[in-house]
């Protein structure tokens, strides 16, 4: 059964609109739990536009399933997650114009070396890690090079073809959606272990989950736009029903 992990940083960004104490994403993190969600995932951005130091440490605290912690590969981050130990360290690309994380880490860039430290200062403290790349071979096996057990597949291509409204959208995320099938093959392949997330939905999350290999997906932005009408509990189990549907 693939396991759900909600990202609930636009709790946080809600909050941090108006400066308030409200709403709190660690309550938010318990009711996603309380739902039957498997883990929950924050994104410490350097420059805490929406999650704060204080709710990661509090989630360390109160989240039972698992607490993933996306960050830059900077050594100020590494330092934070050696802190406050989080089950899994996803690392993310971090671009301070961007509104959300676009695109994966490039393994194979001038970033580099910064990954491989980052990595490596992890991996001595015996912190889980993953590293969130694009469905491309060459990330794959850069990725098995640099000895990380999980990936986490970057889907916004695909989703992003399957908001389109142009006339060949199908197509395209036809084809972004094998992309993904054959990375996530690959990946198993070379003995990873495949989370995916980016842009998924309740319209277009099937497709990914019944995607042989693929272990893990991580939602936020649709589940919380959802529990805007609905709530969040029911936010949680309407996904959890679709990837039911699909196991």
């Amino acid at each position: 059964m693939i396991t759900l992990h909600v990202n609930i940083d636009h709790v946080a960004t809600l909050r941090q609109a108006r400066g308030t104490r409200y709403p709190d994403p660690v309550w938010a993190a318990s009711l996603c739990e309380l739902a039957g969600a498997d883990g929950i995932t924050v994104h410490l951005r350097e420059d805490r536009r929406h999650i704060q130091e204080r709710d990661v440490e509090l989630l360390r605290k109160t989240v039972r399933g698992t607490l993933n912690l996306e960050m830059a590969a900077t050594s100020a981050m590494v330092e934070i997650a050696r802190q406050l130990r989080p089950d899994i360290v996803t690392l993310v690309p971090e671009r301070r114009e961007e509104r959300t994380t676009e695109g994966g880490l490039d393994l194979l860039g001038g970033e580099l070396r910064q990954i491989e430290a980052a990595i490596s200062a992890l991996q001595a403290e015996r912190i889980p890690i993953s590293v969130f790349i694009a469905p491309e071979s060459a990330q794959l096996r850069a990725a098995e090079k640099l000895k990380v057990p999980r990936i986490e597949l970057h889907t916004g291509a695909y989703c992003d073809a399957t908001l389109s409204l142009g006339h060949d959208h199908l197509e395209r995320a036809d084809a972004e959606l094998e992309r993904l099938a054959h990375a996530a093959e690959e990946a198993v392949g070379l003995g990873l272990h495949v989370a995916a997330g980016h842009g998924l939905d309740y319209n277009n999350v099937r497709a990914v989950a019944a995607i042989p290999g693929v272990e893990e997906l991580n939602i936020g932005h649709a589940l919380v736009s959802r529990a805007v009408l609905v709530g969040l509990d029911r936010a949680v189990r309407d996904m959890l029903a679709i990837l039911h549907e699909v196991a």
